[in-house]
């Protein structure tokens, strides 16, 4: 265990590494991995309760404080009531990290190693730190990923949170993958439709990448052949909240252009900054199923007629072939897939955990559908959701979600 403290002009911030199991539920197995986060207060806020914020993702750190005016952009918001707790998952960060180095275990042995990753082991580090840092209760800030996270704290330790806020992060519960995914492609065939009737010359303009992309003539700044799903996950910029305009100004290029090559490998998502994100990510929508590349299997018959019709966050067995950095996770990645995931949630445990706080729930979300986050809601009726469509899933970062939600959950008027 160590702990730093340093100064940024008015913010105060506490760097904390522990040293927990791996396995959590076998403690006994002798490995360990480090947990990183930083406790962030404002001066004279150095008393406040503890809100601790759950990063999305999987596979992200925690964003980074600076000095006011905070970054990131909520923060701010966040320390008027608390002393923000940022915590690097597991894997991440400085949380022991998972890179390319890694892949000297062995597949195997990796594999193994990153199945302790998961939301349920995040929760049992978090209950370490609140135990370090000798706070009884604390409540959770989880953004999309992160609520999934949340949910699963409620399924185990709900007696640990006071307030629960949730954005974005209001997972199917008890639902397979698959369930998720295709109600993702609605979302992301009504988005592709929405941008179009705004912006009717891009459909041409996105089928002329599609195009060049089939011919293998888009090649990216790392050596990466762009494939034409590659350039199709561009749609995952329409479920942010200014997402659309990078996506206008790419359109306008020259598909031939180095800006356009550049700028399109800045837009796609996932990267090999981060290769969890990309190998781990179906994991995030299984409570006790394998995945079985989830999102290719149950692609519309639409979609894959018709290279416009642009996708999220649906990833593809084959950049295992065509983005180098993923090639070699391949055998990693595919193991993964095939990997039986134990139950991630109870429903009845959530039900009955007593959670007090607020959710933002994006009407439009392509990332986490309405539909089922209004169904987990249901099991929350201590939370109470804001349904909004001001906002798309990046609400958060955009600013004045937090505000409302601590508002709501404290049943003052709303800002």
């Amino acid at each position: 265990m160590s702990v730093t403290r340093r100064r940024m002009q008015d913010l105060t911030v506490e760097d904390h590494t522990l040293t927990v199991p791996l396995a959590w539920a076998n403690p006994g197995d002798g490995r360990t991995i480090d947990i990183h986060a930083s406790v962030v207060s404002r001066a004279g806020g150095e008393t406040l309760p503890l809100l601790v914020f759950l990063q999305g993702g999987p596979g992200h750190e925690a964003p980074r404080p600076f000095h006011s005016p905070a970054s990131p952009s909520w923060l701010d918001e966040a320390l008027e009531h608390y002393r923000v707790v940022l915590i690097d998952q597991r894997g991440t960060g400085r949380s022991t990290p998972i890179g390319d180095r890694d892949l000297e275990r062995g597949t195997d042995a990796l594999v193994e190693y990153i199945t302790h990753l998961r939301a349920d082991a995040i929760v049992r580090d978090c209950e370490a730190l609140r135990e370090h840092l000798s706070v009884e209760r604390w409540s959770v800030l989880g953004q999309s990923f992160g609520g999934f996270t949340t949910l699963a704290y409620l399924s185990t330790d709900a007696a640990s949170l006071d307030h629960v806020f949730i954005t974005g992060g209001l997972s199917a519960v008890g639902r397979h993958p698959d369930d998720v995914y295709a109600l993702t492609y609605d979302k992301m065939r009504t988005e592709s439709a929405r941008y179009y009737r705004r912006f009717p010359a891009h459909r041409d303009a996105m089928r002329r990448v599609a195009d060049l992309a089939a011919h293998g003539r888009i090649v990216l700044p790392d050596g990466e052949v762009a494939s034409v799903s590659r350039a199709r996950s561009l749609g995952s910029l329409l479920g942010l909240n200014d997402g659309w305009q990078t996506l206008w100004a790419l359109l306008e290029l020259d598909p031939l252009s180095n800006a356009f090559r550049h700028d399109l490998a800045a837009a796609m998502p996932y990267g090999a900054r981060n290769p969890l994100y990309y190998a781990f990510h179906e994991s995030s929508y299984a409570d006790g199923d394998a995945t079985r590349w989830s999102a290719e299997r149950v692609e519309p018959a639409d979609f894959a007629a018709d290279p416009t019709l642009l996708t999220g966050e649906h990833v593809r067995r084959e950049w295992l072939d065509t983005v180098p950095g993923f090639q070699p996770w391949r055998d990693v990645t595919l193991a993964l897939a095939e990997f039986e995931w134990p139950h991630l949630y109870d429903a009845a445990a959530i039900e009955a955990s007593g959670a007090r706080g607020a959710a933002a729930v994006y009407a439009n979300d392509v990332f986490v559908p309405y539909e089922f986050s209004m169904q987990t809601a249901a099991l929350l009726p201590g939370v109470t959701p804001w349904i909004t469509s001001e906002h798309e899933h990046n609400g958060l970062r955009v600013g004045g979600v937090l505000p409302r939600l601590i508002d709501i959950a404290h049943g003052r008027s709303v800002r």
